[in-house]
């Protein structure tokens, strides 16, 4: 394979292969300006990605604002050029020489087979080791622009040299380019990096360690209103809570395989009685040593152990992001122990689980794929046929659209993958419904069956929400970090427009958090609309504005924190709008 632009056109639309080739070429003709302007730049890889394309420079100084512009220039200039490019079949002598002066482009060279066909594409004097596909000439990239820079480690190694990555975008009409631009403009606002640090949610510190988070009030409130909802569903949809050790000894992670193939994401913890303890990746043996502790009849089938389980997984620091990408998280965890002819029901019960859970948060619009046998797997093609049928015939009876990833499922079963659209039109892979033959195999789990012999159960992982951080990060970007009433950690600000009103307001206070309202009030020593102003920047969904008249009525003035004003109206009257807006989960 060469250094970028490797396409499975099977998979995707003739628009969206059009616009991978059009990117593709972009990155090119990035590469030829940025060539222009800093001759003795040594290449990387330049591929297109889903939002645009990139490509990774070593320069002598990092590139600035003013070298984006120069280049982006003379790539207009190129597109308005109208060069085409064209492809050329090399033999490794050939292209060694060729890029005798490009020391990673060599180094692509020297990795690929003694059968690879080596290709180059050149337009405009410019060359570059690539497999295509282009478009037909640069003429044919009527919108592009430049967005930012960003070092990165060549190949992701943090062993290796950090190079300079330019990100770009293209489209084929200034009119989608200038849509684009105004989407990514709307995802700076809502950035949950940022809006975490305004509103008091969440931080992390070098002093603790990169990727973990430390969760403010405000976050926790959050969270713990998130979990115990997640709780009460749980319980109610027939799962058993279970908690469990945040370590295990070596011995259980040989034996689920872990240590043999996900050492290098694990964390080793303590040495305890010369025996070696790591910090927990997954929650899988736990529960299935809960699981072992007793013998298990066919008529206890279904088991369904659900777990809010801290994991941790070492993840390059160049990967971590916010809340995305962390170190230490909590997933929304379940396994599922079941008889073959439960699985079916059961898939279907965890998808009815998945919606209600995901309705309640706001998201309405899906994409579904069914992961099916990879070449290499465990476990015999009876059952794989069997667990594959199963989730199929869940997604159809419901009714639901999908599409089918052949061969994409794990090698130890085959999955489900639900994917959530968020407020800006951006996918986020959120559930995971996955069969495991490996676990049950490994760990030797039985149960008696009807006729008093031993069965092995089916083992199905199911996450919904994925991880509480990576939800909540999609969260506050999804409303901006206007949180609904019900999820929002305080729903109301009591402002007094004078001290003589402050044991009014208290009172306020003490009436709505009787009623299990979450609400403050404001005590700063500021004029009344600079309470107001702080409390719209925070997000509150009320402002309950007390004075003389609110006093005497036992009432309060309401304003909502997108500035509309709802008038004065009976403390009583508030609290019935509140508890209505609470109790409508995904209002707002």
């Amino acid at each position: 394979m060469l250094d970028h632009g490797v396409l499975d056109h099977g998979n995707i639309s003739a628009a969206q292969a059009h616009r991978h080739r059009l990117r593709h070429s972009a990155a090119h003709v990035m590469a030829d300006a940025v060539l222009r302007l800093f001759p003795e730049a040594k290449m990387g890889i330049g591929p297109p990605t889903q939002d645009g394309f990139y490509y990774d420079f070593e320069v002598s100084r990092p590139f600035t604002p003013e070298d984006l512009e120069q280049i982006e220039a003379l790539m207009r200039e190129a597109v308005a050029g109208s060069f085409p490019f064209e492809r050329e079949e090399l033999s490794r002598r050939e292209a060694q020489e060729l890029f005798a002066q490009q020391p990673y482009k060599l180094e692509l060279i020297e990795g690929l087979d003694e059968s690879a066909v080596i290709s180059i594409y050149r337009h405009n004097g410019f060359v570059d080791l690539c497999q295509g596909p282009h478009v037909g000439s640069t003429a044919e990239i009527p919108a592009l622009r430049l967005l930012s820079v960003a070092g990165a480690y060549w190949r992701g190694d943090e062993t290796r040299p950090m190079l300079q990555r330019i990100y770009g975008t293209a489209f084929e009409s200034e009119e989608e380019l200038t849509g684009h631009l105004a989407r990514l403009e709307e995802a700076e606002r809502r950035d949950h990096r940022t809006l975490g640090r305004q509103l008091g949610l969440y931080t992390i510190h070098d002093e603790i360690g990169p990727g973990l988070v430390v969760w403010h009030p405000k976050g926790g409130r959050v969270r713990s209103i998130i979990e115990d909802y997640w709780k009460n569903i749980h319980y109610r949809r027939g799962y058993d809570v279970v908690y469990s050790p945040h370590i295990g000894r070596a011995a259980l992670w040989q034996t689920s395989g872990h240590l043999d193939f996900y050492r290098e994401s694990m964390y080793s913890a303590v040495e305890v009685d010369e025996q070696e303890y790591f910090l927990k990746p997954m929650n899988c043996p736990f529960h299935i040593t809960i699981y072992r502790s007793a013998l298990r009849s066919y008529r206890e089938l279904p088991l369904r152990f659900a777990e809010l389980g801290t994991v941790y997984r070492y993840e390059r620091s160049g990967v971590l992001h916010g809340l995305m990408r962390v170190r230490g998280f909590t997933q929304d965890d379940a396994h599922i122990f079941c008889r073959p002819e439960q699985v079916e029901d059961e898939v279907g019960g965890v998808l009815e689980l998945t919606f209600e859970l995901l309705d309640a948060f706001g998201f309405s619009d899906y994409s579904v794929a069914l992961s099916t046998r990879p070449e290499k797997y465990v476990g015999d093609l009876a059952m794989w046929q069997h667990a594959t049928n199963s989730l199929q015939n869940a997604l159809e009876s419901r009714g639901l659209p999908f599409a089918v990833d052949g061969g994409g499922g794990a090698f130890y079963g085959p999955k489900i993958d639900i994917n959530i659209t968020d407020a800006l039109g951006r996918a986020w892979q959120c559930t995971t419904v996955q069969f495991d033959f490996n676990l049950p195999e490994r760990f030797d789990l039985t149960y008696q069956d009807a006729e008093g012999g031993r069965s092995r159960p089916y083992m199905v992982h199911r996450a919904i929400l994925g991880s509480m951080e990576r939800f909540l990060g999609v969260l506050i970007e999804h409303y901006g970090g206007a949180f609904p009433v019900w999820l929002a950690p305080v729903q109301a600000v009591v402002i007094p427009i004078a001290d003589r009103h402050a044991e009014y307001a208290e009172g306020v206070l003490a009436a709505l958090e009787g009623a299990g309202f979450r609400a403050e009030v404001d005590r700063r020593n500021e004029r009344m609309n600079q309470k107001i102003r702080t409390a719209q920047l925070q997000k509150v969904p009320y402002m309950l504005v007390v004075g003389d008249r609110e006093a005497e009525a036992n009432a309060v003035a309401v304003r909502s924190r997108d500035g509309g004003d709802l008038g004065a109206m009976p403390l009583a009257g508030f609290a019935e709008l509140l508890a209505g807006e609470s109790n409508a989960r995904a209002s707002g």
